[in-house]
């Protein structure tokens, strides 16, 4: 990195004549970036903490856009609008000083492989951090202009095989017509395209798919994909050198903890759940786990994926080991105290750390239940909004009592596949309800709707559902309680607590 007598010598000092030029000759040409190389620069802690904290910022605000946004506008201006707050990057075109454009392009450098090595820990993280680092690349590369396109596509070394006119002809036929005239076309193969190939965009032959220069940012894309993906296995291996450093290792840990997608912290809003209270309880429970506590009620049994996922979720609820051992027994009515010891007690006690290799396993999130082990026949697990079949999710819905519009809003977005977004809305309108039910005479206050971030765990859903169920209770009962989340949803005033925001 330049040092402040570098930075006086080369004209850092307002020369906007000689700002192409030194930028061009700095470690950061471009603003557009693959991050091939790791930076090989001094940072403080203070800095290591703030980029990485502000890089966080903006990957949480791409996911909440594309959970959020009303069209492909909304999300942009969303994403733009994140970017612009915590990591502004000029071009080269602009009259900022040369310090200032070399210092932006210096924190996104540095910031990408902090995080890159906080969340190579686990698979879901690294699920997490590859999506969204995905979508901020293709954000800034669509809004660059040509020659940062052109260089950012020449750094990549995309191997890309150019059509020529005659070979066009001969390859596509009739289906040349496909695309423009004078289109510029790349032979690739179509594994490097599935998200061009899902959409129609491009024509197949023997394998190979035909890209239009116009949408070259999906290779790109690919390529990026690819090798980030290669860096995080690496980041995976050598992350466990780090153990001794008590520097560094907190911080990492700590911004992994951050992501909507890390393990959800239970705020305790049950207090101490036993056996009994548990029925109780499971109003606030999420659709997910409503339908499972039901069948287990109604069959006296659960196959493994079911006992694993509600399992979690109670342990994460606050069930302790003794009152889970209770608890599961009495669901298990149909079997003999051998039958229940010989075959389930032991996988309890696992999931609490208790055998095996006792390890503390945590609730599932919303993420491990959608994507992972779907559910089969005689399987009750999984994420209704997404393995429910259309009539099947609208029957669970109704059984909540939401108007048929409102049910048609959360089942269309299941449908589409934002299964958290409805989800989520799921939970604001059950809020919503609730409110108008116990604080009738508010009216201005029950019309208003509630709106939350995306609920990221069904944990977070309860303690959400619970809270408000509490806050409604003490409000009309004039009960001053220490209800902080529930208190900041019902009232929309900003959310307080890291699980919300």
């Amino acid at each position: 990195m330049f040092n402040q007598r570098t930075v006086k010598r080369e004209g850092y000092q307002g020369d906007q004549a000689a700002v192409p030029e030194v930028v061009r000759r700095s470690r950061y040409p471009c603003r557009l970036s693959m991050y091939g190389d790791a930076p090989d620069v001094e940072v403080s802690i203070e800095e290591f903490e703030t980029f990485a904290l502000d890089r966080l910022q903006v990957l949480r605000a791409i996911e909440d856009a594309q959970l959020r946004a009303k069209g492909e506008d909304d999300m942009r201006k969303r994403v733009s609008e994140a970017l612009e707050k915590h990591m502004p990057s000029h071009t080269n075109r602009s009259k900022l000083p040369p310090r200032q454009l070399v210092s932006e392009r210096r924190k996104d450098h540095v910031s990408h492989f902090i995080l890159r090595l906080a969340f190579s820990r686990t698979e879901e993280l690294r699920g997490w951090f590859l999506r969204y680092e995905c979508a901020l690349l293709k954000h800034r590369f669509q809004n660059a202009d040509l020659a940062e396109k052109q260089e950012l596509l020449s750094s990549a070394h995309l191997r890309l095989a150019h059509l020529s006119p005659a070979d066009r002809d001969a390859k596509l036929g009739t289906a040349s017509g496909f695309y423009a005239a004078q289109e510029q076309l790349f032979e690739v193969d179509f594994e490097r395209v599935l998200d061009l190939v899902g959409r129609s965009q491009v024509v197949l032959r023997a394998g190979r798919a035909f890209v239009p220069q116009s949408e070259v940012a999906a290779l790109l894309i690919h390529e990026f994909r690819h090798t980030l993906t290669q860096a995080l296995a690496v980041c995976a291996k050598a992350l466990p050198q780090m153990g001794e450093d008590e520097r560094l290792l907190p911080l990492l840990q700590n911004l992994s903890n951050q992501t909507a997608r890390s393990e959800y912290q239970s705020t305790g809003a049950a207090g101490a759940v036993t056996a009994e209270s548990v029925p109780g309880l499971s109003d606030s429970f999420p659709l997910c786990m409503q339908h499972l506590h039901s069948q287990l009620a109604r069959d006296h049994h659960l196959r493994h994926g079911g006992r694993m996922q509600l399992g979690l979720f109670l342990k994460g609820i606050g069930l302790g080991l003794q009152d889970a051992l209770v608890f599961w027994r009495r669901a298990f009515s149909a079997m003999t105290d051998d039958q229940f010891q010989k075959g389930y007690s032991y996988n309890i006690r696992h999931n609490y750390g208790m055998e095996g290799k006792r390890a503390d396993y945590t609730p599932y999130s919303c993420h491990r239940v959608i994507m992972s082990n779907p559910p089969g026949p005689g399987d009750h697990h999984g994420c209704p909004f997404r393995h429910f079949s259309a009539e099947r999710l609208r029957a669970a819905l109704h059984k909540d009592s939401l108007p048929d519009a409102e049910v048609r809003e959360v089942a269309d977005l299941a449908q589409a596949g934002h299964y958290q977004v409805a989800c989520t809305r799921h939970l604001e309108l059950r809020l919503h309800h609730r409110r108008q039910q116990r604080q009738p005479h508010q009216q201005q206050q029950s019309d208003a709707d509630i709106r939350l971030s995306s609920v990221t765990s069904p944990n977070q859903y309860f303690d959400l559902c619970l809270g408000c169920t509490k806050s409604t209770h003490a409000s009309a009962a004039s009960t001053a309680t220490d209800t902080t989340t529930a208190a900041a949803i019902l009232s929309g005033a900003p959310k307080a607590t890291t699980a919300i925001h």
